[in-house]
């Protein structure tokens, strides 16, 4: 199969690519990706000289450029997406140009060319904030409270018109808080090992007490590869961890394994509009594709510490892109 892989220099896309070449010989991988700030090709420096991977530069908003790929193409599996809750707050127009625009350019070069699969890439935000209690299901209604996640449910739906309208063998995958190796340092967990390196204090949102399922990384590409290659076109799969962690025990556990006490927390205002709680049911993905997570929150919290102590060479350039500690509070809990 020929894959194009959008935004695949970015965190997840980065992972999911060199799963994919190492797991799937026959596969060749085209990575398009327009490397803004979260996109960092020395995330895919190791995978440069296998001759089944290409990259390149590009917006998904450039429709020439989509249509030259997708005319060589079998699938597109979408990533790219602006992602930064408070960035979405400042600027909402830039979410709904790449969001919305971008994955309507792809789904109508994926249309035009007649690409077999096209797996659109979601969140969990789309579904809006849960109560203490339930979880959410693929029927859950989506309710977004942020432009972010508003831009990524009108994706969605646009995805969902393509199959229904055209047939377009759409599947749709929502996932819970990524972590693990190669994420943007201004993401919770990324940036709070960096500052506790550092001796810095870290920002922790209100009272500490919005809850995320977190996820691994690996976890989360595995399910998105079994949605590729077996997943049944128009469904939808909820991809989550089943590691419900409030905001201020995940930023208690880093302070202790880095050999910080409490006194490195600082509370700072509340975001407008902050989700209190989200929970995914993945049950749907575990039964019809066999999918089930082989990290607990345990041991992938202490390998991706690991690994960030290990590449200090890989995220400290990435902080001086701009990246200043106000900006990384304000964007604590986006981890997708």
């Amino acid at each position: 199969m020929r894959i194009i892989v959008t935004g695949g220099a970015g965190f997840i896309g980065s992972n999911f690519v060199r799963m994919l070449l190492n797991e799937h010989p026959e596969h060749e991988v085209t990575v398009l990706d327009a490397l803004t700030y979260a996109g960092n090709l020395a995330s895919l420096e190791d995978l440069q000289s296998i001759p089944r991977f290409r990259f390149v530069h590009g917006d998904i908003c450039d429709a020439p450029l989509v249509d030259s790929l997708a005319a060589k193409a079998d699938a597109i599996v979408h990533f790219a997406a602006e992602s930064h809750v408070d960035r979405s707050i400042s600027d909402p127009g830039i979410f709904v140009q790449t969001n919305v625009q971008g994955t309507l350019t792809l789904l109508e070069a994926a249309k035009k060319h007649k690409l077999t699969r096209f797996v659109h890439v979601s969140t969990d935000e789309v579904y809006g904030s849960l109560g203490p209690t339930g979880l959410f299901t693929e029927e859950t209604p989506i309710a977004p409270n942020s432009p972010y996640s508003a831009s990524k449910a009108s994706s969605d739906l646009m995805a969902r018109a393509y199959h229904e309208t055209f047939g377009l063998p759409v599947m749709i995958t929502r996932c819970s808080n990524n972590y693990g190796p190669y994420q943007f340092p201004e993401k919770l967990i990324p940036f709070f090992i960096a500052s506790l390196l550092d001796g810095a204090s870290v920002p922790v949102y209100g009272d500490g007490l919005n809850v995320r399922d977190w996820l691994h990384v690996e976890d989360h590409c595995q399910a998105i590869s079994l949605v590729l290659h077996r997943g049944v076109p128009g469904e939808v799969y909820n991809i989550g961890g089943n590691n419900e962690r409030t905001n201020l025990a995940i930023t208690q556990l880093l302070i202790e394994k880095l050999g910080r006490d409490e006194r490195a927390i600082k509370y700072v205002q509340d975001r407008p509009g902050h989700d209190r709680r989200y929970a995914i049911d993945a049950s749907k993905i575990t039964r019809e594709l066999g999918w089930k997570p082989k990290y607990t929150f345990e041991t992938g919290i202490a390998q991706t510490i690991e690994w960030y102590l290990a590449n200090r060479d890989w995220w400290e350039p990435l902080r001086s892109r701009g990246l200043d500690s106000k900006r990384a509070a304000a964007n604590q809990v986006s981890a997708k």
